[in-house]
């Protein structure tokens, strides 16, 4: 697919991928609507490129469980690409249905305003928590699915609902499960810029588990094996994996992060930060053939490259004191 001039609307663009996303397809050439969720600064907020300019998009504020608002902004576009999620893990334990009325409904009005308006390219965002802990390495896209929290129940329910719209409609939806994500700009819920912060500040980080072992993949690499899902005819009715191959104990991420900052840092145990038991998954690494085969995917970041990426630009952003919402 030749980007430029396709218009593409993004749901979830203020999201931390969704704004490294849109900033690459800016550089594509693509027509760019970003759908962001509405509140009282909603009409001023601007998009930023990789040099830091104001980025040729137009921002849609609305909410993603309004299908009027839905219908209206998928209207005119070729493709979209559907990130919009609560994603939090613990906030679905204490407001679950919260979850079901943005990751549910808000996908069910994404897939039924794409059918009615004929979109020629659909992408839906899934997760990689929809798996579980890992019954057998790698995680390939056949891993039965198994909801260890109320945020992974609606992600399946999503996914399957999208699928269910493929083989039932013939709508062209494709299905991307990112494993963990981590790059500038993310929220400080992630446990990467949570553990940078602070050793910024201080000789003592508290975590939560320490066992549990993530795949990690820097965002670049996310947004580029997303545009390639979306612009590859093979991947249409099917699910994709996007990881590294690789796995690392939350305990050594932290442990390789203050040595990268050149910090002697000592770890203390949280016990608020940490899951519920039976809700922990204490394993995630991706199988990454299907991506491999499809389109040629493979990250093009080693962890520690986009570990210092990310170290640097928050080390910028806290001496500057630059909330850096937007910039990528």
């Amino acid at each position: 697919m030749n980007w430029n001039q396709q218009r593409v609307l993004v749901t979830g663009a203020a999201g931390f991928i969704g704004k490294h996303l849109t900033a690459r397809l800016v550089e594509l050439g693509a027509d760019v609507t970003a759908f962001i969720r509405y509140n009282s600064e909603g009409g001023r907020r601007t998009f930023l490129t990789r040099d830091g300019k104001p980025a040729p998009i137009r921002v849609v504020a609305g909410d993603i469980k309004d299908y009027h608002a839905v219908h209206q902004a998928v209207a005119g576009q070729d493709v979209v690409l559907h990130l919009a999620a609560l994603i939090g893990i613990p906030y679905s334990y204490v407001h679950p249905y919260d979850y079901v009325q943005t990751n549910i409904v808000g996908t069910a009005n994404i897939l039924n305003a794409c059918r009615a308006l004929g979109t020629s390219r659909v992408m839906l965002t899934s997760t990689s928590e929809v798996y579980g802990t890992a019954r057998y390495t790698p995680i390939d896209e056949e891993h039965p699915l198994q909801a260890q929290s109320p945020y992974a129940a609606t992600k399946i329910a999503a996914d399957q609902l999208g699928l269910s719209y493929y083989r039932s409609f013939d709508l062209p939806v494709s299905l991307v499960r990112p494993f963990n994500t981590f790059g500038p700009g993310q929220s400080m819920r992630a446990v990467i810029p949570t553990i940078i912060a602070q050793a910024l500040r201080s000789d003592v980080v508290r975590l939560g588990a320490l066992s549990p072992r993530r795949d990690l993949t820097f965002v670049e690499d996310t947004a580029a094996g997303m545009i390639a899902v979306a612009e590859t005819s093979a991947c249409i009715g099917r699910v994709i994996n996007l990881g590294a191959g690789k796995d690392i104990a939350i305990g050594e991420l932290a442990e390789r992060i203050f040595s990268l900052m050149g910090r002697d840092i000592r770890i203390k145990s949280d016990e608020q930060r940490a899951r519920p038991e039976k809700s922990e998954v204490q394993r995630l690494v991706a199988g990454t053939a299907v991506a491999e085969k499809l389109f040629g995917w493979m990250p093009a970041h080693s962890l520690d490259d986009g570990l210092r990426k990310t170290i640097a630009r928050q080390q910028e952003r806290s001496e500057s004191g630059d909330a850096g919402e937007y910039r990528v």
